[in-house]
């Protein structure tokens, strides 16, 4: 029985029967069917926690995430005035939360602050194929710069909304309309600030989306035809911008379509990832990509003549990368040789641990202690450092020229 107290209807013939025919009502039926079984999958996945709770680090773990000795991490918890945050008490070690780890980050890690007056950085993750890893490379990328001490806002703007389900967040069970970016794209709001929510993850914030993020693709160009002087792709930019003094970097998922939205996403970013698995299929859709990127660029410029989009880097990273596959090693070739300098010196790897993550509605992230092969963790977990690590130089690359700007304007 569904939530309105219907039977739900079959869509799966079954043999010597005739198909159930599903009237246009019904379709709502079997949505909060889908709804209300998710819900219950998500808590039994998350036992005995139904909702999502962030990993706890030892020590060791500690030592590792500020770049110092473990000895050193008994000489700082020992200075009084340094204010660091004692941990619990373990048997063999102490145990520190992820908050907590990152106020220790923040005071003796070697990562360097944003300067005064620059601004956090714009990224959109975007490829117009599904199953790419957009949103785990989205999510990923948030949780990696939060460990090297950065405040980070996450912008969901896929109507199916699995960014906000790896947030714990599941849509359209726990999400209104009035959560999303809908209210800024029909004007009621001036800016994003009153859909920013606070997540699971310390040091990541989430503006989630659901289903009706669909009504954006109607509404964006009607406004555009009743007034011609409507900005349709400036609308995210605007939106976004009073938060860029809040936080390091903010980061967008994309729907897996040229859409409007994604437009508004590509227009508003400062910078760009695109992922793409080494497959024939998955390389051959994303020439497709850059192709109508090119015509969107071109589409743009004949509507804005004077338009000045710059961004400040433009990455092609390698995802679900499986060395044991025969055709990887060719497929890998092609991509450099049709991307040449856009592609990471980085590969994030096809493993055990990001399959058993995925399907718990998490990340490598996530996993407190691994109870596979620690080398197989590693090996992923190391990717996704390393990646994190090498956006978190280009930001601060990107924060230190603007720094001197401001100098020089002084």
């Amino acid at each position: 029985m569904g939530t309105t107290g219907k039977p739900i209807v079959s869509i799966t013939p079954t043999v010597n029967h005739t198909p159930t025919s599903i009237e246009l009502d019904d379709i709502e039926i079997i949505s909060d069917h889908a709804n209300e079984t998710l819900l219950t999958v998500r808590e039994q996945m998350l036992l005995p926690h139904p909702m999502k709770h962030p990993p706890v680090f030892t020590t060791p773990q500690l030592a590792a995430l500020c770049r110092i000795e473990r000895k050193k991490v008994n000489y700082y918890w020992e200075r009084e005035e340094l204010g660091l945050p004692q941990g619990k008490s373990m048997p063999r070690s102490r145990e520190f939360t992820l908050a907590e780890a990152r106020e220790w980050i923040k005071k003796v890690g070697p990562y360097s602050a944003k300067p005064e007056g620059a601004k956090g950085k714009k990224i959109a993750v975007g490829n117009f194929k599904g199953g790419v890893t957009k949103t785990t490379t989205a999510m990923t990328l948030a949780q990696g710069l939060s460990l090297f001490g950065r405040k980070v806002l996450l912008v969901d703007l896929d109507p199916q909304a699995s960014l906000s389900a790896l947030n714990g967040v599941i849509a359209d069970s726990e999400v209104k309309e009035e959560q999303t970016i809908l209210p800024l794209i029909y004007g009621e709001q001036s800016d994003l600030a009153y859909a920013v929510q606070p997540t699971y993850w310390d040091g990541i914030d989430l503006i989630p989306a659901s289903a009706a993020l669909f009504s954006a693709e109607f509404y964006l160009p009607f406004k555009q035809s009743q007034n011609s002087d409507f900005r349709f792709w400036d609308v995210l930019n605007a939106g976004l911008e009073p938060l860029l003094d809040q936080y390091d970097a903010i980061i967008i998922d994309t729907p897996p379509a040229l859409s409007y939205v994604t437009i508004n996403a590509f227009m508003a970013a400062d910078g760009l990832i695109v992922p793409i698995p080494p497959n024939a299929l998955d390389y051959a859709s994303s020439t497709q990509f850059w192709s109508l990127f090119t015509d969107l660029a071109k589409s743009m410029k004949n509507v804005v003549p004077d338009l000045n989009k710059r961004f400040d880097f433009i990455h092609v990273l390698l995802t679900k990368v499986d060395a044991s596959q025969i055709s990887t090693n060719k497929v890998r070739e092609w991509i450099t040789r049709s991307y040449d300098s856009l592609v990471l010196p980085i590969e994030i790897p096809a493993t055990t641990v990001t399959t058993t993550a995925s399907m718990e509605f998490g990340t490598v992230y996530d996993i407190s202690k691994y109870e596979g092969s620690n080398k197989t963790y590693q090996r992923a977990r190391e990717a996704y450092d390393r990646f994190a690590e090498m956006i978190d130089q280009q930001l601060t690359s990107l924060w230190a020229t603007e720094a001197q700007a401001l100098e020089v304007a002084a």
